[in-house]
């Protein structure tokens, strides 16, 4: 069942198509992963979807309300996650989600229960009543992904969840959203530039230009990517050159101070390389298609670090919208 319907989705600003035509689907309990370089439209799809901005044509619905015409039962089943934090750091972690609980008219008593259960979820119980601004960039994570739960969201936004954070730090926080996203039923719909991290996603879409120009698993996704990819190093790399254009009938390619070649199977391949190879080989590496290598095959370009949308504006601006609706 989907919880997510996106049918023919355009945005346009004066002559630029920010969003073209698009039409996808996000079903329940699914992580949905979306991805594109910048100035591709998946924030602008984004915003669409989480009511900050409306489409110039196309439909788009969450939990089977229109994002256009009931943007205030859209926001209620919402959470919001960017990446810049929005967190009040002169607020203790339970004053935060005591003022998030307030903006969503949550009741007194469900509030308050509601706030230590996932300050349990996310391990911060016991700073309860400390200052934000004394916590670790991953313990604000954590409370960021607390806050955006609080309210029982039927799908979670996350933009860039874990960027600045690191490796180690990135697996906790996944745990903690695998975990939850069990516990509590939800749909995830997130961007990431880190490819790694784009494997927790069941589905991906790359968009760009304002198209989605693909939509599979990550597995089906790296099969568009035609073989691995072996880098080996002679002491005559000339003389291998031939030998294995001659033995194989491979096409290599002389690169980094060695020959790089591309074939099905290469764990299997490099037995037979080496074997056949008449000088001494100095080494040998294999490389498995990714999904980054899957996006700069899309794109002709890789997922720079920076990103074109102003996250913490666009979150000050659904809290803005949401304040105003609740008046």
């Amino acid at each position: 069942m989907s919880i997510i319907t996106v049918n023919n989705l355009t945005k346009k600003f004066k002559s630029l198509t920010a969003v073209d035509g698009i039409s996808f689907a996000v079903n329940e309990g699914e992580v949905f992963g979306f991805l594109g370089p910048n100035g591709a439209g998946k924030t602008t799809t984004i915003n669409i979807l989480c009511t900050l901005l409306s489409p110039s044509s196309g439909r788009a619905e969450i939990a089977g309300f229109d994002c256009a015409k009931d943007p205030d039962q859209v926001r209620t089943s919402i959470g919001l996650i960017f990446q810049d934090t929005t967190l009040d750091v002169g607020l203790t972690a339970y004053e935060n989600l005591k003022f998030h609980a307030y903006l969503y008219n949550l009741d007194r008593r469900l509030a308050e229960k509601r706030i230590d259960e996932m300050l349990a979820v996310v391990e911060l119980q016991t700073r309860k009543h400390d200052l934000v601004k004394n916590f670790s960039g991953g313990m604000k994570r954590r409370l960021e992904i607390a806050r955006g739960l609080l309210h029982y969201p039927r799908v979670l936004f996350l933009d860039e969840p874990t960027i600045g954070l690191d490796p180690q730090t990135r697996n906790t926080i996944w745990d903690f959203i695998n975990t939850l996203r069990s516990k509590e039923k939800i749909t995830v719909f997130m961007t990431t530039h880190y490819m790694e991290e784009a494997e927790n996603c069941g589905r991906i879409a790359i968009i760009d230009h304002g198209r989605i120009i693909a939509l599979d698993t990550p597995a089906k996704l790296k099969q568009m990517v035609h073989g691995d990819v072996i880098h080996v190093i002679t002491t005559d790399n000339q003389r291998a050159l031939a030998e294995i254009q001659k033995t194989f009938s491979l096409a290599a390619r002389e690169e980094n101070g060695g020959l790089v070649l591309e074939t099905e199977k290469g764990d299997e391949f490099i037995p037979k390389l080496l074997h056949s190879l008449t000088m001494q080989t100095l080494s040998v590496s294999l490389k498995k298609p990714t999904l980054n290598d899957v996006f700069l095959k899309l794109t002709g370009r890789t997922i720079r670090d920076d990103v074109v949308a102003d996250s913490k504006e666009v979150t000050r601006e659904f809290v803005r919208s949401h304040r105003r609706a609740q008046r």
